[in-house]
């Protein structure tokens, strides 16, 4: 048993819904040993924390790149510059984008692309105050395919080889395993509107995945790439941004087909307008990209992309929130708060949105967090204000702690 102590707050969201009492939750060591209202007498040798703000349990990202900072491809700082930086300063990268997540609230990360699985060293960092690293290692992806050059490519008309992709990744001790089914943006030469893989292949990496106990989730850009990782059998659909020639949009049998399937949903949602680059900035791959998919309006197409998840929600589709941290510079490490108001700004109810970031989140990535419930790890986080009225002030951390360690700030 370790030192119990508390922390109390007038307003408390537990990972599904709102508390009328708020919240007393007892920690002991790394668990949640008791969650009581606020207004709840504790023994007089317990120490408690009287939280100002809202009491919630920490965040969950489904969707980061910790080796990158979220500059552009080439530049210091990009995913291109993880694949080919000295692994120190990958690993200096990865400690520093872990601290950002931290510092915001984000207890845990879900890392969907990193270079040389040296992002799986940093797991087990939580006595640091430092966020706890689920972990995919690098993207399985075709030759010169989408994030080619963080190590991941494969031969997709090559089964053995497929299945040893698969094998090394459970030699290394990945917690799932990560394919890119579609093209990217941060990929110049990449298929953004194709599939990369054929059912056949894509279902060799699934099935051995699976075999090994573990879960595949898709890069999916397209909707053609969706559509084969949904045939194929995979887990979870990363983006399902569904571009076609002249637009994005699900159509409403790959709907059905997720839906069906059980799949979970990662739309990453959000963006920093400040850091978004003009048009001018973008490159020249990007903006053909753009012009083929008719995209002329940034804000509305953002704003579109957000009402399209009600979608989702409407087939009961499993929706978590990721942003995608690190992979452009409109999206930094410890800004998740923005996927959770892109789907309150889309129309979901706001607990709802919480959740996907909370327990929803949580249990998506295996993880015994999420939750402000007794035998759930301490990743606790008070917010000034009160989400209920103002999701914004997610970006307002007054308190953050990691299994029951308290982060610097």
């Amino acid at each position: 048993m370790g030192t119990r102590w508390a922390v109390r707050a007038d307003r408390a969201f537990d990972g599904e819904r709102f508390l009328p009492g708020g919240a007393t939750v007892l920690v002991d060591g790394d668990r949640i040993v008791g969650v009581e209202p606020a207004a709840y007498a504790l023994p007089p040798e317990v120490p408690v924390t009287e939280a100002a703000g809202t009491l919630l349990p920490g965040l969950v990202d489904c969707h980061v790149h910790l080796v990158a900072s979220g500059a552009f491809p080439g530049t210091p700082g990009s995913l291109e510059w993880a694949g080919s930086a000295a692994p120190d300063a990958v690993d200096e990268m990865v400690t520093a984008s872990l601290a950002a997540q931290a510092a915001a609230g984000v207890t845990t990360v879900r890392d969907l692309g990193d270079v040389a699985y040296l992002t799986l060293a940093h797991r087990g960092r939580e006595a640091e105050g430092l966020p706890r690293v689920v972990a995919a290692g690098p993207p399985v992806t075709i030759p010169l395919g989408h994030c080619h050059f963080l190590g991941g490519e494969v031969d997709p008309d090559d089964p053995p080889t497929l299945e040893r992709a698969v094998a090394e990744r459970v030699e290394r001790g990945v917690d799932l395993v990560k394919v890119m089914a579609s093209g990217g943006f941060l990929t110049p030469g990449s298929d953004q509107l194709g599939a990369q893989f054929e059912v056949a292949a894509l279902r060799h990496v699934v099935e051995a995945a699976h075999a090994a106990g573990l879960r595949v989730t898709a890069h999916t850009h397209s909707v053609a790439g969706a559509e084969v990782a949904v045939e194929a059998g995979a887990d979870g659909l990363e983006h399902f941004t569904c571009l076609a020639e002249g637009g994005a949009a699900a159509p409403p049998a790959l709907l059905d087909g997720v839906a069906a399937a059980g799949m979970t949903v990662d739309p990453t949602l959000g963006i920093d307008p400040s850091r978004f680059p003009p048009v001018s900035a973008m490159p020249p791959h990007i903006l053909e990209m753009l012009e083929r998919l008719g995209i002329t309006d940034r804000d509305e197409h953002f704003a579109r992309a957000a009402r399209n998840t009600l979608r989702l929600r409407e087939h009961g589709i499993r929706v978590v929130s990721g942003l995608d941290a690190g992979a452009m510079p409109a999206k930094p490490h410890g800004h998740l708060w923005r996927s959770v108001a892109a789907l309150v700004d889309g129309g979901w109810p706001v607990a709802e949105a919480l959740a996907s970031a909370t327990s929803v989140a949580a249990e998506d990535c295996g993880v015994a967090a999420g939750r402000l419930a007794p035998g759930r790890l301490a990743d606790l986080l008070v917010v000034d204000g009160d989400p209920a009225t103002d999701v914004a002030v997610l970006a307002r951390p007054l308190a953050v702690w990691v299994g029951g360690v308290a982060v610097e700030r």
